[in-house]
């Protein structure tokens, strides 16, 4: 690796979703060296994990890690509880779908991992736009967990500045497919719905496949996505 990449080193959190390929993509052609990190927390909709590993291969990450967390064993969210059903109509209010500190918990894995790495930025694929109405998606969450970041890392006290960049967090999602359309991500390799059976195959009601859904057809593309 160059001394120019090396100086240019990110975490990236990487789901397998989307957003979380787009913003691989995004954070490539900006020159850092990514090294992706997904979390495997228990979720019912696992075959997101195969479509990380093959996304990170896809978009050229220098590195993909897997770290396990089990928030099943903590509940409270239909995405790690199997006895809480995942809802397939819209609902009012923060669905049960949200899954308690899930994005402080992979922001602060991320930060650890860019602190041993010497890199200083962090990618997170949170969008504020087309969402799910997540409190840990909002611009007010970024901003507080980078103003952690730089309160509780040896590096952050020694003067070194982390960043966290969510280059979504303002774009609907037919612009996010645009936008990574252009950076050659291929969206038929990423699983986004909720209860994707083993082989990645989406069920096409939950929110997220709504909300899939709707921005190719805004997007104004084929949609890729395999249904069962």
């Amino acid at each position: 690796m160059s001394q120019a990449a090396e100086s240019k080193r990110a975490v990236v959190l990487l789901s397998g979703g989307l957003d979380s390929a787009t913003v691989l993509a995004i954070a490539r052609s900006e020159g850092y060296a990514c090294h992706a990190l997904s979390v495997s927390y228990g979720q019912r909709h696992a075959a997101e994990l195969a479509a990380a590993r093959r996304i990170a291969r896809m978009l050229g990450a220098v590195e993909h890690r897997e770290l396990h967390v089990n928030l099943d064993a903590v509940g409270g969210s239909a995405l790690t509880d199997p006895s809480i059903a995942v809802p397939e109509s819209p609902s009012s209010g923060i669905p049960v779908t949200y899954v308690p500190a899930r994005n402080t918990l992979l922001l602060a894995l991320a930060l650890g991992w860019a602190e041993v790495l010497g890199a200083r930025d962090l990618f997170i694929g949170v969008n504020a736009i087309d969402y799910s109405g997540y409190p840990d998606c909002r611009p007010e969450f970024i901003h507080a967990f980078e103003r952690l970041a730089n309160l509780a890392t040896k590096a952050g006290v020694e003067g070194v500045r982390f960043c966290v960049h969510a280059p979504l967090i303002r774009l609907g999602k037919a612009a996010i497919i645009r936008r990574g359309l252009q950076l050659g991500v291929d969206y038929a390799a990423t699983v986004s719905c909720y209860q994707a059976d083993a082989e990645g195959r989406a069920c096409g009601r939950c929110d997220a496949c709504r909300l899939r859904r709707a921005g190719f057809a805004e997007a104004g593309v084929p949609d890729p996505t395999r249904y069962r």
